[in-house]
């Protein structure tokens, strides 16, 4: 009879999933692992395992897929850990395996020993190790079904080197050859019901949406309910580009004011969390009245009360709103509210005008992101990464396609903007992929232009060079990091690069990258002095 080494069911499993592309860093009890992988699909090795876990978690942001890394074991292991973890407050499946020690000397000492198992479960939906070689496909599958079922979120998997290497016959081994496919619930009827009056009734209705709207693939259903209801939209940073951003019920600079006046508001797929003002005054009206969809029920009315909770997926519940809606909002006028809304986005993008078109220099980084603007193409896919960075761009570029906006979510994690623009352009290799990264942020894993060379992988990054980690004034210690030529360390690992320190050269330095056809690196000097100005993400002297 045939034996099978647990290396082999380790791939095996992985392809029966559909997997396609890993990011790893090879070594320890992982080699062989990572040579089969090679023999069976895309991967992509990463300078730094961190890098590995970013990657992977964009390639899933993009493609809607749950993304696969993995490292050796002990450090290489834990490396993974702020990958994982900025994935885990960001929902988003990734399955991250691990090497490590042999079952067969637990507690005795061995090389890198470590609970690797525990220091995962606090920052993933499951954790777990494999002790039985031929339950590795077993474990596999159950990875991959709660990485993507309910509220997506990583998973951990331990993997001894006996149990990899140890080779039992394949009779033995029970294997799961369909990939899991996600359910889909539906609302409670006399909610939907219940939702539609409300929503009918309001004067200053909103929508808001999140990435749930991404991940079950719902965006020609909210369209369809914004355009039936006349109902002005907005999304969390990370769930733009559902609708486009230049739809006439889009109102992108409004959104303050919007948001504290609006009486009811429809959120869909969301979290009641910061980035949202935790659903509560001052960011929102005290009276406002909310309807939430959630397919978690955990997060129905999680920071502030609802007026109605709806549990299900959000294709499904938009659809039941729809068909509900049909007669509700037929041929009704539209609101004053929607003209109040224009008014206030007009008059904030005339506020703005004179940044975009700023000839000063230093660069002022809303006339680079302008530039970057008139530049890409409609379909591009945009990764930022940094803090003044993040917040001028958020203002200035706009996004037409689901999945294509990409940030660090929740967490705010530096550093990931490379291996993001990396991980975006492996699950999308046909679509232009721009990197948008503080100066500070790039040096995190800017080793990685070495893994986009090595591998061909042709993202544009744009570094917005202001010489530091914020504007001047934003810190008071550890700030300065000098205006680095990041251009020239990307020139020696042989990507095209760019330095630009005046306005007018910015749209040729990026043509010239794009032509280029490889991975490039622009590298542009930007003004210390401009500080964005944001709301207070926490909170951190005590009351």
């Amino acid at each position: 009879m045939a034996k099978v080494s647990g290396n082999d069911l380790v791939v095996q499993a992985l392809q029966d999933e559909g997997v396609d592309t890993t990011f790893y860093v090879t070594g320890g009890p992982m080699v062989d692992v990572a040579v089969r992988c090679v023999e069976m699909f895309r991967t992509v090795d990463v300078r730094h395992e961190q890098a590995a876990a970013m990657a992977a978690h964009a390639y899933s942001r993009v493609s809607g897929k749950p993304g696969v890394c993995f490292a050796a074991s002990g450090p290489g292991t834990t490396n993974l850990i702020t990958g994982v973890g900025n994935a885990f407050l960001d929902a988003v499946p990734v399955v991250a395996l691990g090497g490590a020690s042999a079952v067969s000397q637990a507690g005795m000492g061995a090389f890198q020993e470590m609970d690797q198992v525990g220091m995962f479960k606090p920052i993933t939906k499951w954790a777990e190790r494999v002790y039985d070689t031929r339950r590795i496909p077993e474990f596999i599958n159950k990875a991959f079904r709660i990485a993507t079922s309910g509220q997506p979120g990583p998973v951990y998997l331990d993997l001894p080197g006996d149990v990899l290497y140890k080779r039992v016959e394949d009779s033995e081994v029970q294997f799961f050859k369909k990939p899991h496919e996600v359910p889909r619930l539906a609302g409670d009827p006399a909610l939907i019901r219940r939702a539609i009056a409300l929503l009918k009734q309001a004067q200053r209705p909103l929508i808001l949406t999140g990435t749930g709207v991404f991940w079950s693939k719902a965006w020609t259903e909210l369209q369809e309910f914004v355009e039936l209801t006349g109902i002005p939209f907005y999304t969390t940073p990370q769930g733009r580009g559902v609708i486009p951003e230049d739809h006439r019920l889009s109102f992108l600079a409004a959104r303050n004011q919007a948001w504290k006046e609006a009486d009811v508001v429809l959120v869909v797929g969301t979290r009641f969390n910061f980035i949202i003002g935790f659903g509560q005054p001052p960011r929102w009206a005290e009276d406002v009245k909310f309807i939430q969809v959630d397919i978690c029920d955990e997060e129905i009315g999680r920071n502030r009360p609802v007026e109605i909770g709806i549990v299900g997926d959000a294709k499904t519940v938009l659809r039941q709103l729809i068909e509900e809606g049909r007669d509700a909002f037929k041929g009704r006028a539209e609101l004053p509210w929607v003209e109040t809304l224009r008014g206030y986005h007009r008059k904030s993008e005339e506020k703005s005008r004179p940044l975009w078109e700023s000839n000063s220099v230093p660069i002022h980084p809303m006339r680079l992101f302008k530039e970057v603007r008139e530049f890409m193409d409609r379909d591009a896919i945009v990764v930022v990464d940094g803090h003044e960075t993040l917040n001028f761009a958020r203002q200035t570029i706009p996004f037409y396609v689901p999945g294509h906006s990409v940030n660090a979510g929740p967490n705010g994690c530096m550093g990931v903007a490379v291996p993001f623009g990396m991980g975006a352009k492996v699950a999308k290799p046909d679509k232009q992929v721009i990197v948008l990264s503080g100066d500070g942020s790039f040096g995190m894993n800017g080793m990685e232009i070495d893994t986009e060379i090595r591998h061909n992988i042709p993202v544009l990054n744009v570094i917005v060079n202001n010489g530091g980690w914020a504007a001047l004034g934003g810190m008071a210690a550890g700030r300065d990091l000098g205006f680095s030529r990041y251009d020239k360390m990307a020139e020696a690992f042989g990507a095209h690069a760019e330095y630009v320190e005046k306005p007018q050269d910015i749209r040729p330095a990026l043509e010239r990258a794009k032509a280029a056809g490889k991975a490039s690196v622009v590298n542009v000097i930007c003004d210390p002095n401009a500080r964005s100005s944001t709301v207070s993400f926490a909170a951190y002297r005590a009351i």
